[in-house]
């Protein structure tokens, strides 16, 4: 990877990482599995989410240059990660923003590492072949009605999710855990 990419991939790592666990603990080897995998959609109201994740690149290239006019990665499709973060930004930013609360982003983005099954993956637990098949379950829609194995895990769920846009399930999720 060129300064850039890494310099990317950094920041996005920091935006859901930075000072949330004890020094020692890194998800890098499952952050950097998330990074070099595709963001594959099956629905085609998905393409927004992996447009949001594309639009992570401009808000990095802000940060780090100064200008957001060039794309770091000009014609890569969107990665796993960048898809999450994005999602992640826009859930706290566009529906749950509680000043009382404080910034949210990085629980809503913990909850789809959990409902994944990935929160066991830091470094010194990572296992390559079991993070490759449960991203391979997610991006084919072969987790549970409930959600469990996706994005979003809504108990006693009467819809199936594998058949609903991401954001649609976010939006039902938020809903079941209002409801609380």
């Amino acid at each position: 990877m060129t300064k850039a990419e890494n310099a990317y991939f950094t920041w996005l790592y920091d935006l859901m990482c930075a000072q949330r666990f004890a020094a020692g603990i890194s998800y890098k080897k499952l952050f950097r599995s998330l990074f070099n995998r595709h963001f594959i959609y099956r629905i085609p109201n998905d393409r927004n989410r992996a447009s949001d994740g594309i639009a992570l690149r401009r808000r990095f290239e802000y940060d780090y240059t100064g200008d957001a006019s060039k794309d770091i990665y000009p014609g890569k499709p969107c990665s796993i990660l960048e898809m999450m973060v994005a999602l992640a930004i826009r859930c706290e930013k566009d529906i749950m923003d509680d000043p009382h609360k404080g910034d949210r982003t990085r629980q809503w983005f913990w909850h789809m590492i959990v409902s994944l099954g990935l929160n066991g993956m830091n470094d010194d637990c990572y296992d390559e072949s079991v993070v490759d098949d449960i991203l391979h379950k997610f991006l084919w829609r072969q987790y549970k009605k409930t959600g469990e194995g996706g994005l979003f895990t809504i108990k006693n769920c009467t819809q199936d999710l594998r058949d609903a846009e991401i954001w649609i399930q976010m939006l039902w999720y938020l809903d079941s855990i209002a409801a609380v």
